[in-house]
């Protein structure tokens, strides 16, 4: 088996524990809960934001509704996003935002283990990240932001 197909499973195992078991409404200090799968918010006229999404549909096989906004400042301030670490997008995903080019990978640890946080980011637009061009240069390091906006490494990949 596939590496790829190794991560979708996990991905689909993952989102479905989290439906089953997530309680009504919104906990306290969380995102809202979308059932709807994945939730991109964009400028509509990012095309770096297009190919994250593309990914994200190819890579998940989830359902990824994008939603464009003439700014999604408004957004990130709703969700504490701190300035130094917001990108061009934001995603809602099972009450957690997830902020930049994130790969997969880290989305379905943050799914898998439902750390006590607000979300997690890659700060700036990393070439080789997905849904950006260029050849990768090192390790990407993903931020975990918690609730009061602090922010720690949750992850390099």
């Amino acid at each position: 088996m596939n590496k790829t197909r190794i991560i979708f499973i996990v991905v689909l195992i993952a989102l479905g524990a989290a439906w089953y078991f997530w309680p009504s409404g919104s906990p306290s200090g969380a995102l809202t809960n979308d059932s709807n799968g994945i939730t991109l918010y964009k400028s509509e006229y990012c095309g770096c934001c297009d190919l994250y999404g593309q990914y994200l549909k190819k890579k998940s096989g989830l359902a990824v509704q994008v939603k464009n906004m003439d700014d999604v400042t408004p957004l990130k301030d709703q969700y504490n996003i701190p300035q130094d670490l917001r990108s061009c997008h934001t995603v809602i995903v099972q009450g957690y935002f997830v902020e930049g080019h994130i790969p997969l990978e880290a989305i379905t640890k943050l799914l898998t283990e439902k750390p006590d946080i607000a979300g997690i980011a890659l700060p700036g637009m990393p070439s080789g990240s997905p849904g950006m061009p260029g050849s990768r240069t090192g390790q990407f390091m993903i931020m975990a932001i918690h609730k009061d906006g602090t922010s720690s490494e949750f992850m390099r990949i």
